[in-house]
């Protein structure tokens, strides 16, 4: 009996033309790959995308390993998209794609005579995905963009570290890229799903100060309400407690998180006699919000008297919200 024939992916047919540079379009493009679609990406004649040389070097001269992971599953070719004969050639794929996807500066491909209007002159059915640091519209649409600054402008720079203390690096320096690359190629699905039903190209404009700013929860309208400003929460979070990160006997650390009281008093019985009294006095999420740094130590001196993987195996038999912080190399060791 013959292998069955694998079913084609959900974007098979679609073209997308990426003719964006480093993470967060080039990202938005690589997720429309792998699920189908056929992603040329479209470089500049004199060496390539910068950013084939940005990040760990690997045997290839031209390609580090940044370059690679997020330009797989797509096609490379080089236009010079400043002189006619690369906007000539650049004009006839668009009429046979579905999607473009840039992150220049606002007004770069108009001065190219390659914006909306030209693009949609050759394919009213185009989606057009343009994501920059603040958007097509506005009056910082002219300043350059990279997710630190996005990271700073949107708001999550002030919540990473510690009250007092030099704000930290939310983790990757890159995060917002790939937040705005996400809501990108949802813009770009469900643009997809208007050209299908309606017969018209959209226009999908990301920024990347507004992507950062939409993951940030209730803080807007918690402002808006209240007037006060969010400090930095450290390792915790302002409407939960327990829920942190907390430090180990065998030196290593154990995310919990337990955002009801249900989960709670899972935790208390996980403790077992240490989480007796704590379940007694702060059942409520109110009241362990009162008393956040006694939780939070009874916790920690909890942890701390045990190995990590004792901890994992008593916080799962309790369904307790637990995780180990993992470096890299734990994520690859793990099963």
């Amino acid at each position: 009996m013959s292998p069955r024939p694998k079913p084609a992916l959900p974007l098979a047919g679609v073209r997308v033309l990426d003719v964006s540079t480093f993470i967060a379009a080039p990202y938005a493009a690589s997720i429309l790959g792998e699920f189908g679609a056929e992603v040329i990406k479209v470089e500049r004649p004199d060496g390539g995308d910068p950013f084939r040389y940005f990040g760990t070097p690997t045997d290839r001269p031209d390609s580090t390993l940044a370059w690679l992971s997020e330009s797989r599953n797509k096609k490379s070719i080089t236009l010079d998209l400043r002189h006619a004969e690369g906007r000539a050639l650049f004009l006839k794929l668009v009429g046979k794609s579905q999607v473009v996807a840039e992150n220049f500066r606002p007004g770069t491909l108009e001065k190219w005579r390659l914006g909306p209007d030209e693009l949609m002159a050759a394919n009213p059915r185009l989606v057009l995905l343009r994501i920059t640091g603040y958007g097509q519209t506005g009056p910082y649409k002219d300043r350059p963009g990279f997710a630190r600054v996005a990271h700073a402008v949107g708001g999550l720079t002030h919540l990473s570290g510690f009250k007092g203390e030099t704000p930290v690096t939310p983790g990757s320096t890159s995060l917002g890229d790939y937040i705005a690359g996400l809501h990108g190629a949802v813009g770009a699905l469900i643009a997809l799903r208007h050209a299908e039903a309606a017969g018209t190209g959209q226009v999908i404009d990301v920024a990347l100060y507004e992507s950062v700013f939409r993951v940030l929860d209730e803080i807007a309208p918690a402002y808006a309400m209240t007037g006060v400003v969010r400090a930095p929460e450290g390792t915790g979070t302002l409407n939960a407690c327990p829920h942190g990160h907390f430090p180990t006997g065998d030196g290593k650390w154990l995310a919990i998180a337990c955002t009801t009281d249900k989960m709670f008093a899972r935790l208390c019985e996980a403790m077992g006699a240490a989480g007796a009294d704590l379940r007694a006095r702060y059942g409520g999420q109110r009241a362990r919000l009162a008393a956040r740094d006694e939780v939070n130590a009874k916790v920690a001196a909890w942890t701390g008297s045990l190995k990590r993987d004792d901890l994992m195996e008593t916080c799962l038999t309790h369904e307790v919200p637990a995780g180990p912080i993992n470096t890299i190399a734990d994520i690859f060791a793990d099963p």
